[in-house]
């Protein structure tokens, strides 16, 4: 059966700003890349850490069935919350341990229900470390991007 890997990561001009996602997907028989797919996306005026979300949120939602996939982030906050925090969001109605609410609520419900259908293992990488994926996967978030951000040399807001 092939493994399934989804490298994911989102990227920012300005923070909020343009941004933009990416999702490389990729089935594996080893070293041997059986099927790929890319995906990219982007919004006018958002943060790093909504496009960190997408990314993850649109290669679970691109699955059109239950499967079992790693899915690799170079974001501290999506692997961190989605393993850990986001147990006591849930217990404490998505309030934080200092009783606020959650950034990104709306982002971190989608992905919990996203990840649901599925059997998510999740891993951190180092970002920008010439991981080929990874690069990959930032190269697409930059692409997502691109149609929300001023051509260079017009006046920026």
């Amino acid at each position: 059966m092939p493994k399934l890997i989804a490298y994911t990561d989102g990227a920012c001009s300005g923070n909020p700003g343009p941004g933009g996602w990416g999702a490389l997907l990729r089935a594996m028989d080893g070293e041997v890349v059986l099927k790929q797919r890319e995906l990219k996306g982007g919004e006018p005026d958002t943060t790093n850490n909504r496009m960190e979300l997408l990314a993850a949120i649109s290669a679970l939602d691109a699955l059109e069935k239950p499967a079992t996939l790693t899915i690799v982030t170079d974001s501290a906050y999506v692997k961190n919350g989605v393993t850990s925090w986001i147990h006591g969001w849930k217990r404490n109605g998505w309030k934080t341990s200092a009783k606020k609410p959650v950034k990104n609520v709306d982002l971190w419900q989608r992905l919990d229900e996203a990840q649901a259908r599925h059997q998510v293992t999740w891993e951190w990488i180092k970002g920008h470390a010439g991981h080929p994926e990874n690069e990959r996967a930032d190269e697409l978030a930059r692409a997502g991007m691109a149609p929300f951000k001023p051509a260079k040399g017009s006046a920026e807001k």
